[in-house]
């Protein structure tokens, strides 16, 4: 999935090719993608585009009064073409979620691989009109977002600090990947309880997730659209390492599984040497 530093580079690659071009057409080709109807994406048609922001893993490209917002969700892709076949395609067939194509003939296109259509398009006058980012906590590349902000939004938190990093209501733009990184930054377990934080994991926290973000965040910043998937698993530590010695301590790299992710983690770096429950594998394994 991708989450802050991989959409803030399709951010800054959008911005750089579609600021001040005008839209010819916008083309939902999957059922589920579009979530309004008003106004509608016609409504683009001539639109130039004057901007392109982010709120947490949200894609906002501005055009005029209207905002084309995108959420990737899990298996979402954006692509960039130079151009496209004169032949529109057919709605429903393959990948191809939505196009947008410019009048010089050049635009993306938005897939979702899998089953599972998750993807979302919005087309609203004010991005707040979109409910997951009317929720969303504060951007953690703020300014803002410093040590004392962190350990307000901890206060009352009483679960897992895994789960809460990943709550985009309380922290916009870190998923599953990203989440394991930090941690192993701050050499915490992922199942270490807010509520039990001392201040000084508090601040190691606070600097690990700030430290990681900006990394990946410089690391991705002039890498092709097409090439970041790559670039992000280069990158990672931890996720999606399972059984690969710590490139911190060389302990072998360990994972929690749940019905539909998994969490990575190095017990020595993380949890004291103590290997962390795995339920469903324990049943698997009865």
């Amino acid at each position: 999935m991708p989450e802050l530093p991989e959409v803030e580079a399709l951010r800054g690659f959008l911005d750089e090719h579609l600021t001040g071009k005008e839209i010819a057409r916008v083309l939902p080709l999957a059922v589920s993608v579009l979530k309004t109807y008003d106004p509608p994406l016609t409504a683009l048609e001539g639109a130039t585009v004057t901007g392109v922001a982010r709120h947490g893993k949200f894609l906002d490209i501005e055009a005029g009064p209207l905002h084309l917002v995108t959420h990737l969700a899990r298996a979402g892709w954006l692509h960039w073409k130079d151009s496209f076949p004169a032949v529109a395609p057919r709605p429903g067939r393959g990948p191809l979620a939505l196009r947008t194509v410019l009048t010089g003939g050049d635009g993306f296109d938005l897939t979702e691989a899998g089953t599972t259509k998750r993807l979302a398009v919005y087309l609203v006058r004010d991005p707040a009109e979109v409910p997951g980012i009317a929720r969303l906590g504060p951007d953690p590349l703020d300014d803002s977002f410093d040590r004392d902000a962190f350990a307000a939004l901890l206060t009352g938190e009483r679960r897992r600090i895994k789960g809460a990093l990943r709550d985009q209501s309380l922290i916009a733009g870190i998923g599953n990947a990203y989440s394991d990184e930090i941690l192993h930054a701050a050499k915490m377990s992922p199942f270490s309880l807010t509520a039990n934080l001392t201040d000084d994991e508090i601040t190691r926290l606070h600097t690990a997730l700030r430290t990681t973000l900006r990394d990946a965040v410089a690391r991705t910043g002039k890498v092709a659209a097409g090439k970041l998937k790559a670039e992000k698993k280069s990158g990672l530590r931890v996720h999606g390492r399972t059984g690969e010695p710590c490139p911190v301590c060389g302990d072998t790299v360990r994972e929690v599984s749940y019905s539909d992710s998994s969490l990575q983690y190095c017990p020595t770096c993380q949890t004291g040497g103590r290997p962390l429950a795995d339920r469903r594998l324990s049943r698997l394994l009865k």
